[in-house]
């Protein structure tokens, strides 16, 4: 697995697009959070990063489906995929290796963008007058849904052998789980409308959000992502048949 691991790390910044990638998540987010006049922190007035928390899932749902769109359609597409069938590994490893290596590639992603709090820690009046513990739980809450994104975008490369439909399914469906369900809820009432929303992962990460780290929020983030790599390994097993 730790092969599969390093292989996807290496590959991804030994190319350009890799680090375009990170570029433009980067270069949205600077922009909306320093530069536009409808967004940005400085014509806000308050030293608070929610403006950043609130952008990054929608940019995330871009970003991380073109880190995972060619997982397992370029493998399938290259014939490299029955390859790595053939080597003494399970279908759960080759994965996870991928799934964990596609992770971290959008946790560096968000590594940068610390400084935006510390930033506005020192821009504070007086320096430091931040909420520290609502910054640290959205850090943990885009870290856990951005992992769910991954292994979303990870299902969707098995798809299909070209890499853009892969991107677009991931896309669709990270929308769906995220934004859809909520909006969809509000077409009902009561009971119904809860669970509905309680489905969504903004529900979840917005819980997180408020500093407050929840231990079921993260337990329904981790199961999530459990459940789309149990279908793509039952997935792959067909393929391997």
């Amino acid at each position: 697995m730790y092969s599969i691991f390093r292989k996807e790390v290496s590959l991804f910044f030994n190319s350009l697009v890799g680090y375009i990638v990170i570029a433009v998540f980067l270069v949205l987010t600077g922009l909306m959070f320093w530069i536009y006049p409808e967004t940005n922190i400085l014509d806000y007035g308050y030293a608070e990063m929610d403006i950043f928390f609130d952008i990054a899932p929608y940019v995330f749902l871009f970003l991380i489906p073109a880190v995972t769109m060619r997982m397992f359609s370029e493998e399938a597409r290259t014939g490299t995929l029955e390859l790595l069938f053939t080597r003494p590994i399970t279908t759960r490893q080759i994965i996870f290796g991928k799934y964990l290596g596609s992770w971290l590639i959008v946790i560096i992603a968000l590594v940068p963008t610390m400084v935006y709090y510390f930033s506005l820690y020192q821009l504070g009046n007086p320096p430091g007058n931040i909420d520290s513990a609502g910054v640290v739980g959205s850090y943990i809450g885009l870290i856990f849904l951005s992992g769910v994104f991954v292994s979303i975008g990870i299902f969707t490369s098995t798809l299909s052998n070209n890499q853009i439909v892969a991107f677009i399914l991931a896309a669709i469906l990270c929308y769906f789980f995220y934004e859809g369900l909520s909006q969809l809820a509000q077409i009902f009432s009561g009971a119904t409308a809860y669970y509905i929303n309680y489905l969504s992962l903004s529900y979840h990460y917005d819980s997180l959000s408020k500093g407050v780290i929840d231990s079921r929020n993260i337990i329904f983030f981790v199961s999530f992502s459990l459940v789309f790599i149990l279908v793509t390994e039952w997935f792959l097993e067909k393929k391997r048949k």
